[in-house]
């Protein structure tokens, strides 16, 4: 079945990888990307099935102007794929209110803005799939990735809630979450402008880790997860969220454990608690 895919980042690293997987299976694709002429090459070896748009994620215009192009060249959206993405590293006091709305902007609100903009689309012909690129960090923590979990944690709800309410029309909903995936991400790593030596033990290996992603062999490749991709859209059901790489299978038993443990513990607190005196008095005249 060809299907008509909107992608955004697809410079490099998995968007890209996206974009050449599903030409290949025979799909249309808009291709995105701030420079589109990084896209030239992916276009001509795929002169029918690939078109290309400039779109910063953050500009409102480019938005509406990348929708309307997947218009005017395929007719409609079936299926959106928000990866474009970028992170900070930094630790909560180390982020400044300027750097953490720069997060939230490119990791919720423009795959929010871009969501909104293609629901009627799909809406009105009862079918679409909207990808939301999450990541692991959208459920745990890593230290000195801060602004970059609160970004993903919000993507994910906004994903499980829109699942809730496209579900009626046809629509369906996912956030993929990649384990370890050897791309860009980060050597283009930002860092906080404020540096607070305190955090620097506690954040300094993820830092490193994060630094030599491109080059580390044991990391999934692209086209793997360009392959997961194509797979989750054919599929008859999925889930809403949607761990990719088996590391990433891994590391989430882990993260569940963990939940479990925290929760038994807040359980005890909440029924182990001695009543205040003042309700224990209260409740004795009522019984």
């Amino acid at each position: 079945m060809t299907r008509r895919w909107l992608v955004t980042g697809c410079s490099s690293g998995l968007g890209r990888a996206v974009v050449e997987a599903a030409a290949r299976a025979g799909n249309l694709v808009v291709a995105t990307a701030r420079r589109p002429a990084v896209l030239e090459e992916l276009a001509a070896r795929f002169p029918d099935r690939v078109t290309t748009a400039a779109l910063d994620v953050c500009d409102p215009a480019q938005c509406e102007a990348a929708v309307e192009h997947a218009v005017d060249c395929f007719g409609g959206v079936d299926v959106l794929v928000n990866n474009a993405g970028a992170g900070l590293f930094g630790a909560v006091e180390e982020v400044t209110d300027d750097e953490l709305r720069a997060q939230l902007e490119i990791l919720t609100v423009a795959p929010w803005r871009l969501a909104r903009l293609v629901l009627p689309l799909m809406r009105a012909q009862g079918s679409g799939h909207i990808v939301n690129v999450s990541s692991l960090a959208g459920r745990t923590g890593f230290p000195g990735l801060s602004a970059y979990v609160a970004g993903k944690y919000a993507l994910e709800g906004m994903s499980q809630v829109l699942a809730a309410e496209a579900a009626p029309f046809g629509i369906r909903v996912s956030a993929v979450e990649p384990g370890g995936f050897a791309t860009r991400y980060g050597a283009a790593l930002a860092e906080a402008v404020t540096r607070i030596p305190a955090y620097e033990g506690i954040t300094r290996d993820m830092r490193s880790g994060l630094r030599d992603m491109e080059d580390n062999p044991a990391l999934g490749r692209p086209e793997e997860f360009a392959a997961l991709l194509l797979r989750l859209v054919a599929a008859d059901s999925v889930p809403v969220r949607v761990p990719v790489g088996a590391d990433a299978f891994a590391f989430l038993e882990l993260v569940e454990e963990a939940a479990r443990r925290e929760l038994e513990t807040a359980r005890t607190l909440a029924t182990d608690a001695p009543e205040p005196p003042e309700t224990a008095a209260v409740t004795g005249l009522v019984r």
